[in-house]
């Protein structure tokens, strides 16, 4: 018994000495974001029909790290290890020597060198593939536009293999219980999108399909963004049997309809149409206008000018009634001349000499001399 355990000891390290001297290696890089899924292919070509008997996927973070168990798979079970359990699976067809590992929700801490090891039965080499990941911060999965604006909604999955992407599928729910309305149907093999009929859905004749499929590039443009579009939005791609999908939240806002403003309208020396309106109003205005405003300054300054002079009118002659003027006439002498020729019947000549005598105080003693004779002639009339 002992014989053929040594045997078969000899066997498997003569394989891994002869597979150390004959690696096949090569490298891919691969770059993802945060949240998304990588495709990692490991697919050993080979003229011969030979059963793979072991897959072993390794990581490793920098160059002195240690490396970690990633997934493995013997005897026809996968098992995941570490912190890759719930987030990696064997998508390859082992029955054609593909090990391809699938990793989902990809994290920061991912970002490193994926190996991938192969061994055929009764083949003495190990088939060994490297994968460089570099990971990308996360991608919003929340989207704003406004109402009547454009918007792109990407989807991509990243793989390292030319793996023909199969059949896309965009889907739209408004709500959690609302119900899934159809967005986008597309299938590479007829290379069009599949419309909806006639009548079906509100984004007939508004979505586009813009990604690159031969790059398993499903990314879509939604045109004419309507209120009713805000939702969620579920892409699916399919490679296969293998299944990608990734959702964004399409969030609406209601913009209110803004006059344009140009720079025309805020230079000084160029008016717009409503301005110069406006002005040649106002100047028309002032026109018209000016001929009646100039009649009524006139006017009030006339009325002005009248009534100061009715008052100083009035003010003269309430200061003439309240001192009057007072004239006294000296009295009228009258001297007879008797001539001695009494013949000539000649008229006595009468002689009258005004003199006017302002109000003083001399008044009282000059009424005394009115009763007495001038120059010895009796007083004869008195003027009156």
């Amino acid at each position: 018994m002992l014989c053929p355990l040594k045997l078969i000891l000899m066997s498997v390290l003569l394989d891994y000495s002869l597979g150390l001297k004959d690696l096949i290696v090569s490298s891919l890089e691969l770059t993802v974001h945060v949240g998304n899924s990588a495709l990692m292919g490991c697919v050993f070509q080979s003229t011969k029909e030979k059963r793979v008997t072991k897959v072993d996927w390794m990581f490793s973070s920098g160059e002195h790290s240690k490396d970690d168990y990633v997934l493995y798979y013997y005897a026809n079970l996968s098992v995941p290890m570490g912190r890759f359990q719930n987030r990696v699976r064997l998508v390859g067809d082992i029955l054609h020597n593909d090990g391809s590992l699938l990793l989902q929700n990809v994290e920061e801490g991912d970002q490193g060198t994926y190996t991938c090891e192969i061994r055929l039965e009764m083949e003495s080499r190990v088939f060994k593939k490297t994968v460089v990941l570099h990971v990308l911060p996360e991608e919003p999965k929340e989207l704003m536009v406004n109402v009547g604006d454009s918007i792109q909604m990407g989807c991509v999955f990243q793989s390292t293999e030319e793996k023909r992407m199969t059949k896309v599928d965009w889907m739209f729910s408004s709500g959690k219980h609302a119900k899934e309305e159809i967005v986008l149907h597309y299938y590479p093999k007829s290379n069009v999108p599949v419309g909806y009929p006639q009548n079906w859905g509100s984004f007939q004749n508004r979505v586009n399909l813009v990604g690159n499929t031969a790059r398993n590039d499903g990314s879509i443009m939604l045109q004419g963004v309507k209120e009713s579009d805000g939702g969620s939005y579920t892409c699916t791609i399919h490679l296969g049997n293998l299944t990608f999908r990734k959702t964004i939240v399409l969030k609406v806002n209601w913009k209110e309809p803004q006059t344009p403003v140009t720079p025309v309208v805020r230079r000084p020396e160029i008016l717009g149409g409503d301005q110069l309106v406006i002005i040649v109003g106002i100047v028309c205005a002032t026109i018209l206008l000016l001929p009646v405003l100039i009649l009524i300054v006139k006017r009030t300054h006339r009325n002005k000018s009248s009534v100061t002079s009715t008052a100083l009118v009035k003010s003269l002659e309430n200061t003439k009634k309240a001192h009057p003027e007072k004239h006294v006439y000296s009295s009228i002498t009258t001297r007879e001349v008797i001539e001695e020729e009494e013949s000539s019947e000649k008229s006595e000549a009468t002689y009258m000499t005004m003199h006017p005598v302002w109000p003083s105080q001399r008044s009282a003693p000059n009424k005394s001399l009115e009763n007495k004779s001038v120059g010895g002639i009796p007083k004869a009339k008195q003027a009156f």
